[in-house]
């Protein structure tokens, strides 16, 4: 029989699939190997290792909340449906345009990404909207009938719909829509003013494309994963985490995929987030690294920071503007190929470089004897001596150290003429400042000052590589949360139900015209608390409403969060102030005597989760020493160190281990540096001081 108190969080990632299990006597987890062609299967078998270790059988699962990287990698793949676009006479090309704006301003050889639906495929219809709604020109049904037999006739599997302006007029859109499915019911059709009905015909064309191009294959793989489930006796409800930080129904994730662009990832910075507002620390650093990737995240005021646009495979490094921009809520991060699977090769300059490429599950690193032969960051540490080849992942994975140093040997250390351990510090090092440069430019471009970060750092890999980060970066104080190894999947277990509705609606502030925006955001409340009640049912729910304002004559606009009351004649003035403050905390100043404009609104409806405790800090107390000890590479001293190695269960709140050392645990091993120094806390975290800031 089901049990509402057990849940269960599951994370796919490129190497690993996490799972977390939450039953009335703790929590267990277990980390598995992901499955490419049957990612399905390595759920099940991750939830019944955890259900088996936790002594809960398949039945009792209440609930299972699942986030997944497939949207992301099938995009950045192009493993998608055979897609049509159907767009307005006249705007064919626009998502192959783009902007006006080069990212690179002196490369003459400018890479841009293709657009995911070719030419030939893009189509055109006579119909316009104007921007204030009203119709220009009619859609005539002869032309919809003669657009249905063209889709018909090319074998399309998937059709994306985007027409001028309709965000303020969604009626030619939905003709067309209905004629499609009449005609083929099994065809699957995605318009722009459902998925994303906000101004910018670029962002809104891409993002309707892109959900359109992966929505037959998230139906299908959520399709089966929900029927193995029932195979195996789970019959609990399904819910997905979503890219802005929420939950939301399976059948809804299957309608609008692209909302689930970075569902693992959001689920790590709320996972950071929760130890955020317990610790009292308003400015985090989010640091989550696993197999493939790393995330880094800024969290200010217990809130990871979100947007209503995201960039999808930039063609350039941290470039914005080089990738596939899509209007979807999204907790804002930077995401690099940096992490423990990530392949290391030599440049044309002789330089080593570390990423993108990934050796993923399969093969994996040389080091897992599953056929992999080139070397990979883990096969870096482990030549280092920050893994235990006994006890990587539990013990479930043995390593093969003779293999880490024949890939290292052959590939790298040869060729550059050095030893394979100068080859692995080159590796570690190369991967560690690629984080570093991440991480600075996304606090930059954010005005903020990284220094004064506290760092929260989760993920299979992100506690090896936390300290020396810190150093490089110069943030005092990290924070090792407990079940760091599988931070995403705990993170769903702590995420709301939650939906984010959105409208494109421009006025200027000395035109504003109260009863229109309230009408509008009346309309977004009840499609917003629609699908909550999916999964929260009656459940108390907050609401976040936020406008997306700028000067006029300004290309972009920034997020102003207000109150959520009925607006007004004379609300101009709080507008007003609301956007000038926002402004001035983000650029420094305000600009006088110039007009300010709404362009889009959104209103989040999210469920009431319970009050945080507030965890007891500890930053003194009494040292802990150990019998055993670890010999590791220490980058900052560019030496090996004789450390201890403590186990992780061992440390009390309170104790103190002086660096260097190694803190071992199932999923995961902290690094200490020889420079910073643990420190227990009350709620099993591990604070990580430099030696010079303890206080």
């Amino acid at each position: 029989m089901m049990n509402p108190n057990i849940r269960v969080g599951v994370d796919i990632g490129g190497t690993f699939t996490d799972v977390a299990l939450q039953y009335p006597g703790g929590l267990a987890t277990a980390k598995v190997l992901t499955n490419y062609s049957k990612p399905e299967q390595a759920i099940l078998d991750g939830i019944l290792k955890a259900a088996d270790a936790a002594g809960v059988g398949p039945a009792e699962i209440g609930q299972v909340i699942h986030g997944t990287t497939l949207v992301t990698n099938s995009l950045i793949e192009r493993r998608g449906a055979k897609l049509a676009f159907i767009t307005t006479e006249g705007f064919r090309d626009v998502v192959e345009m783009r902007s006006e704006n080069r990212f690179e301003q002196y490369d003459l050889n400018l890479t841009l990404p293709k657009p995911l639906v070719a030419r030939k495929d893009r189509f055109t219809m006579k119909e316009r909207v104007a921007a204030d709604g009203s119709v220009l020109l009619a859609l005539e049904r002869a032309e919809i009938e003669a657009m249905v037999q063209t889709i018909l006739d090319g074998g399309y599997e998937s059709v994306a719909i985007g027409f001028m302006h309709a965000y303020a007029n969604p009626a030619h859109e939905q003709m067309m829509a209905e004629a499609l499915k009449a005609a083929a019911p099994d065809l699957s059709v995605s318009i722009s003013s459902v998925i994303s009905p906000q101004m910018r015909e670029f962002e809104r064309f891409n993002t309707v494309i892109a959900n359109a191009y992966v929505q037959p294959q998230v139906a299908d793989y959520l399709g089966r994963l929900v029927a193995r489930l029932r195979d195996t006796e789970i019959a609990a409800p399904v819910f997905m985490m979503h890219s802005g930080g929420g939950l939301i129904s399976v059948e809804t994730a299957s309608a609008e995929p692209v909302r689930l662009l970075e569902s693992g990832p959001a689920g790590g910075a709320i996972f950071a987030a929760e130890f955020a507002r317990a610790h009292g620390l308003d400015k985090v650093l989010s640091f989550d690294m696993g197999g493939t990737t790393a995330k880094i995240c800024l969290i200010e005021d217990g809130r990871p920071k979100t947007a209503n646009t995201f960039e999808v495979a930039r063609t350039y490094r941290f470039k914005k503007g080089s990738g596939m921009p899509v209007s979807t809520p999204v907790v804002e991060m930077v995401e690099i190929g940096a992490g423990g699977g990530s392949i290391a090769s030599i440049d044309a300059m002789g330089r080593i470089q570390v990423g993108p490429r990934s050796a993923a599950s399969e093969p994996g690193p040389a080091c897992y004897q599953r056929g992999g032969n080139e070397p990979t960051v883990t096969d870096a540490n482990l030549t280092l001596g920050r893994l235990d080849a006994d006890n990587f992942a539990g013990g479930a994975i043995p390593l093969s150290r003779e293999l880490a140093l024949a890939a290292l040997d052959e590939q790298l250390a040869r060729k550059l003429d050095m030893p394979a351990a100068d080859a692995a510090f080159g590796v570690t090092e190369m991967v560690d400042e690629n984080m570093a440069n991440a991480a600075r430019v996304h606090t930059v471009e954010n005005g903020r000052d990284i220094e004064h970060f506290t760092m929260i750092a989760f993920g299979g890999g992100a506690p090896l590589h936390a300290c020396r980060l810190c150093e490089k970066l110069g943030i005092d104080s990290l924070i090792i949360p407990p079940g760091a190894g599988v931070g995403s999947a705990i993170g769903f277990l702590k995420a709301p139900f939650s939906y984010e509705a959105t409208r494109g609606l421009f006025q200027r502030l000395d035109a504003f015209d109260p009863a229109m925006v309230n009408a509008a955001l009346t309309e977004l409340e009840a499609e917003a608390r629609a699908f909550v009640k999916e999964g929260a049912g009656d459940a108390e729910t907050t609401i976040r409403l936020t406008a997306f304002m700028r000067y006029t004559g300004q290309g972009w606009e920034i997020p102003v969060v207000l109150p959520y009351t009925p607006f007004n004649d004379g609300d101009q003035t709080m507008l007003l102030q609301a956007f000038e403050e926002a402004y001035r905390n983000l650029f420094g100043r305000i600009i006088d005597d110039l007009p300010v404009e709404v362009t889009n609104w959104s209103l989040t409806v999210a469920s009431v989760l319970p009050d945080m405790d507030k965890a007891q800090r500890f930053l003194t107390g009494a040292s802990m020493d150990s019998d055993r000890s670890r010999e590791f590479f220490d980058s900052a001293l560019r030496k090996t160190v004789t450390a201890r190695e403590v186990d992780r269960q061992a440390i009390t709140a309170g104790a103190v281990v002086e660096g260097p050392a190694v803190i071992t645990e199932s999923e995961t091993s902290t690094i200490v540096t020889s420079g910073y120094s643990v420190i227990g806390q009350g709620d099993g975290s591990l604070l990580l001081l430099r030696k010079g800031a303890m206080k």
